[in-house]
């Protein structure tokens, strides 16, 4: 009965054991006298510091952690837990590229405490001026397994967004392993280039490469200072007046003798600020200045982090396609990697906002009649309806039940609808139209498109957040033409229905006619709050509020 109960035990704790296997805390010193004998050592240190990893959430101790504990260890263990970054008490120079390329990362948008910069350049010193500390394996163990963890993480973070879902992740999926990091790993050992490596990663994308190349020189010359967030509006005026001459004084502006300013000095302090930022000079606080204030360069390298970020979501694009980014208020348009159009844009208020999307112009439409949605037709239409009937006469709407039959306004008891009407309000075609006399359609499932305006003068306002959720294009006859050009370039074997000439004929004549292209054109409506403008880096108010939330989320900790 006891050795029955014995056996029982042992079946039960036998698994328990075979996991624990290797799970003893790292040692803290090993001393090894030849250097014929280091990588020996080194690889069973391997082989037990990523088994304690993996049985430990990725943690060696209370200060390190490696973040791809999994990708690390089974690459070791694939290699024979060979050391691979140093040998015989000796860094190899592909460990020093790995380091100073990790010092240089925020020029990829990055963080160098991600990839163990601190730990890996205190066993750099070490190893390279203590002669004792050359002779201890521990060390040289963790110097190889950071910088493995470093490398793979780096690979990552620059082929993919961080803002991947985990299981979506290029880490998560076993085929990555062997065709991706692991190739990776063995074409840096085998060719070297670590550099090179690094950055034949990164998305192929034009617009990504271009607003990558002018992130060093900011990096070189951002102010690193941390500064506090000022909230505005603020309800305590007094309060708000300290946030920001704490900042000015902080930032080399105000007098320093006076933390409490009274108003002179504090208006004195705010115009040498507006003056340095190219704000107007008012001495007076309002949105655009304390936007200024709280867009610090700490703040401005987490918008092109996040922007990076962005493209590499993405991965690819086409070579033409439609740009309009929301917060710039600007659409590029780009044939064959050329940049062929600007042009100013408005988009939708922070109420309705214009929403991001990936789709392609497929028709296009001159003298277009606006069918009004019904999230309008409730919250502005219906009421003004209530107390006039006459609304709609006056702004050239008509009433039309779904099957074409005009409805007299005046027939119906307004007061007895609140979310909505039976029936469709439409505005006819013409120069008056809220959609001008041009629209370009895409499919989407928000009912937004790019379109003219019988409000031309919004496109000289700088804050052209103003639609109800559609964009409207300053430039659209350049717009259409391009469009048409490309449709009949790749139709050239096939007779078009139309081409510019007519499509200018139409117009002239103010003739209602939708013209069915061949070929869509790719078109991207997004949200960057930093992009390459024009050969310079572009930064824009966040004006949904969206990329406050994705900084907050992914890089505050940072």
């Amino acid at each position: 009965m006891r050795t029955r109960l014995i056996i029982r035990i042992l079946l039960f704790m036998g698994p328990l054991l075979y996991a624990c296997r290797g799970c003893n805390p790292p040692e803290e010193s090993v001393i090894v006298l030849s250097p014929e004998e280091m990588d020996a050592v080194v690889s069973d240190n391997l082989k037990n510091f990523t088994e304690y990893a993996l049985a430990n959430n990725g943690k060696l101790d209370d200060s390190t952690t490696l973040y791809l504990d999994t990708l690390t260890s089974q690459y070791y263990q694939s290699n024979g837990y060979k050391s691979v970054w140093s040998s015989k008490e000796q860094m190899h120079p592909l460990a020093d590229s790995l380091l100073d390329f990790v010092r240089r990362v925020k020029d990829y948008g990055l963080f160098p405490s991600e990839y163990h910069l601190i730990q890996i350049q205190n066993l750099h010193r070490r190893l390279s001026a203590d002669s004792l500390a050359m002779k201890d394996a521990v060390l040289w163990t963790r110097l190889d397994a950071l910088s493995t963890d470093a490398f793979i993480r780096l690979l990552k973070d620059l082929k993919e967004s961080r803002m991947t879902p985990d299981s979506l992740s290029l880490a998560r999926q076993k085929s990555a392993r062997d065709s991706f990091f692991y190739s990776k790993m063995n074409e840096l050992f085998n060719e070297g280039g670590l550099t090179k490596v690094l950055e034949g990663v990164q998305p192929n994308l034009l617009p990504y490469q271009n607003l990558q190349k002018l992130v060093p020189s900011f990096v070189k010359e951002m102010d690193t200072t941390h500064y506090d967030f000022i909230p505005f509006p603020d309800k305590d005026s007094l309060g708000l007046i300290r946030n920001v001459y704490s900042r000015l004084l902080k930032a080399g502006f105000a007098d320093s003798s006076s933390i409490t300013p009274d108003s002179a000095a504090f208006a004195t302090a705010l115009k040498r600020y507006q003056a340095k930022m190219g704000l107007e000079a008012d001495g007076k606080l309002g949105k655009m200045t304390i936007g200024r204030l709280n867009q610090t360069d700490d703040r401005r390298f987490r918008m092109i982090a996040l922007s990076l970020d962005k493209y590499r979501l993405r991965a690819s694009m086409p070579q033409t396609y439609i740009w309009a980014n929301i917060p710039s208020f600007r659409l590029d348009v780009w044939v064959d990697d050329t940049l062929r159009l600007q042009s100013r844009i408005v988009v939708g208020k922070p109420t309705t906002p214009t929403p991001t999307l990936v789709s392609g112009i497929n028709n296009m439409v001159t003298f277009p009649i606006w069918t009004i949605p019904e999230s309008i037709i409730k919250t502005e239409i219906l009421p003004q309806l209530r107390k006039d009937p006459g609304y709609l006469a006056r702004k050239g709407y008509n009433l039309f039940t779904n099957k074409g039959d005009e409805v007299d306004p005046f027939s119906v008891d307004w007061s007895k609808y609140k979310n909505g009407i039976p029936w469709r309000i439409i505005q006819g075609s013409g120069d008056d139209n809220a959609l001008g006399i041009f629209k370009f359609n895409f499919n989407n499932p928000f009912s937004v498109y790019l379109h003219d305006t019988n409000q031309r003068y919004l496109f000289g306002n700088a804050n052209r957040a103003l639609s109800h959720g559609c964009v409207r294009v300053q430039k659209w006859r350049e717009l259409a033409d391009i469009i048409a050009t490309r449709d009949s370039v790749l139709s050239a074997k096939t007779r078009l229905a139309y081409n510019m000439d007519s499509i200018k004929v139409w117009l002239g004549e103010g003739a209602r006619k939708t013209i069915y292209m061949k070929n869509r054109f790719p078109l991207y409506i997004d949200y960057f709050t930093c992009d390459d403008n024009n050969g310079k880096l572009g930064f824009y108010d966040d004006i949904y509020n969206e990329d406050a939330l994705l900084i907050e989320k992914y890089f505050t900790a940072k």
